[in-house]
C-alpha cells in the first residue's frame, strides 16, 4: 500500500475506535469482540479499551454477550470490536482484502458469523493460525459501513471510483490510439495502391465508384470510411468494397496475353 492508503486505513479504524456505543449491550459486545488479548497496535484501541471499561462499570449489569439471541446492532458492535482487534484492511493497487488473524478453532466460527452478517468469506489455516478474508470490494464496503464506518470510507470508495475511472479512460484512449494506428496503416496501403495501379492504367478501367472512392481518398487520406462515405454521399460498405478492390488488384500483376499457341502437325496416316 502506498502512503496514502495506509493513512486511510488509519483514519478508518481510528473513526471505529472513536464510537461510543448508545447502549449498555452494545458496550457490552464490543467489549466481548475486543477479547481479553492486549490492543497495542494503535494508541486509539487502548484508549477504546479503557473508555469501553469505564462504561461497562457505569451502567448496571448487562447480560453477557451471545451471538445467536444479539439483535442487529448488538452483531454490529461485536464484529466491530472484533476488526479493530484482529482485522486488518489494505488497499494495494485499488483492491480491497479484508483479513482477520484469530485462532484455528474461531475462524470457522467467525466465517459463519461474517456471513451471517452479510459478509461472504473464506477462512484457511495460515502458520499455525486461522485467517479469515473477503476480497469482495463492495461487500467489504458494506460491512464496514454497518458497523459504523463512515467518513474515512466515503474518501476510500471516492478514491476507487477515481482510480477506476482513470483505469477506464486508459483503456479507452489506449483502444482509439490502436484504432488511428490502424487507420493510418490502411491508408498508406490504400493510397500505394492507387499510386500502383494508376502508373500501369489499370485505375481508370475501374468502375466509376471505385475511381471516385480513389479520388477521394487521395485528397483526404486522414478521413476515415465514414467520412469518405458521407463526403461522397454513398454506403459506408461501398466505400470499403471500394478500397479493398483496389488494394487487392494493386497485389495481382495485369495479366498480358501471351504468344499464341502454334497448331500442331496433322496426324500422318
Amino acid at each position: 500500500m502506498t502512503r496514502s492508503e495506509r493513512d486511510l486505513v488509519t483514519a478508518l479504524r481510528g473513526e471505529l475506535a472513536a464510537i461510543d456505543p448508545s447502549r449498555a449491550c452494545d458496550v457490552v459486545a464490543e467489549l466481548d469482540g475486543l477479547g481479553p488479548e492486549p490492543i497495542g497496535r494503535e494508541p486509539s484501541m487502548a484508549r477504546l479499551a479503557h473508555r469501553l471499561r469505564r462504561l461497562a462499570a457505569a451502567q448496571s449489569p448487562a447480560r453477557p454477550f451471545e451471538w445467536s439471541p444479539a439483535a442487529e446492532h448488538c452483531r454490529g458492535a461485536w464484529l466491530r470490536g472484533r476488526f479493530l482487534a484482529r482485522g486488518s484492511l489494505s488497499l494495494a493497487g485499488g483492491r480491497t482484502h479484508l483479513e482477520f488473524v484469530v485462532t484455528p478453532n474461531e475462524a470457522p466460527f467467525l466465517a459463519a458469523r461474517l456471513a451471517e452478517f452479510g459478509l461472504p468469506v473464506s477462512w484457511r489455516l495460515r502458520r499455525g493460525r486461522g485467517v479469515v478474508t473477503s476480497k469482495n470490494g463492495e461487500a467489504v464496503g458494506t460491512y464496514l459501513r454497518r458497523i459504523g464506518a463512515s467518513g474515512a470510507l466515503l474518501e476510500v470508495e471516492a478514491r476507487q471510483v477515481s482510480r477506476a475511472l482513470r483505469g477506464e479512460l486508459n483503456r479507452v484512449l489506449n483502444a482509439e490510439s490502436a484504432n488511428l494506428q490502424r487507420a493510418v496503416s490502411a491508408a498508406g496501403r490504400q493510397l500505394d495502391a492507387i499510386d500502383t495501379l494508376e502508373a500501369d492504367g489499370r485505375l481508370s478501367a475501374q468502375p466509376y465508384v471505385v475511381r471516385l472512392v480513389a479520388e477521394a481518398r487521395r485528397e483526404t487520406p486522414e478521413a476515415s470510411l465514414a467520412d469518405l462515405a458521407e463526403r461522397l454521399e454513398i454506403h459506408r460498405s461501398a466505400v470499403q468494397r471500394a478500397l479493398e478492390r483496389l488494394e487487392r488488384l494493386a497485389t495481382i500483376e495485369e495479366e498480358t496475353p501471351g504468344p499464341p499457341s502454334r497448331p500442331g502437325r496433322p496426324a500422318l496416316a
